[in-house]
């Protein structure tokens, strides 16, 4: 058997080693993020955690993401108000064997994805974003009508 000769339309990156571009996530990733999240969600409202850390502090997981093979999903949650979050996102960590052993009963997946919790920093960079948008030197320029 004969090999065809290389093509000269290989691309660069195959070429010179150079790594592909980096994409988001693929719809299977997004679905199963959002299954792990909505399922997380059913958990911590019906069960009853014995961590004093969580005791009484609702918590809201804010984003799922998952591994492009489905094994690991990193948990983004916000405490309510942002009190205590160091504390309730060691809490949640702690407990992640338990949040997995829940979750493997209540989704469809090949295999249950290993969990880990962090705290999400999006609605701290939103609330200084305003903070700045708010000082009245940035609305003094803000205000400042546009120059050609």
């Amino acid at each position: 058997m004969k090999r065809r000769p290389s093509s000269s339309r290989t691309s660069a990156s195959r070429t010179s080693g150079a790594r592909p571009a980096l994409r988001g996530p693929s719809q299977r990733q997004l679905r199963a993020g959002e299954l792990v999240r909505h399922a997380l969600v059913e958990i911590m409202r019906e069960e009853d955690l014995d961590d004093p850390a969580l005791s009484g502090a609702p918590v809201t997981i804010t984003e799922v993401r998952v591994s492009p093979d489905l094994r690991h999903a990193v948990c983004f949650i916000q405490p309510l108000g942002g009190e205590n979050a160091p504390e309730v996102v060691a809490a949640m960590n702690r407990a992640s064997k338990f949040f997995r052993g829940r979750l493997g009963r209540m989704i469809d997946l090949r295999a249950t994805p290993e969990l880990k919790f962090l705290h999400d920093e999006t609605f701290d960079a939103a609330e200084h974003m305003s903070r700045l948008f708010e000082d009245p030197k940035v609305r003094q320029d803000l205000d400042a009508p546009e120059e050609d």
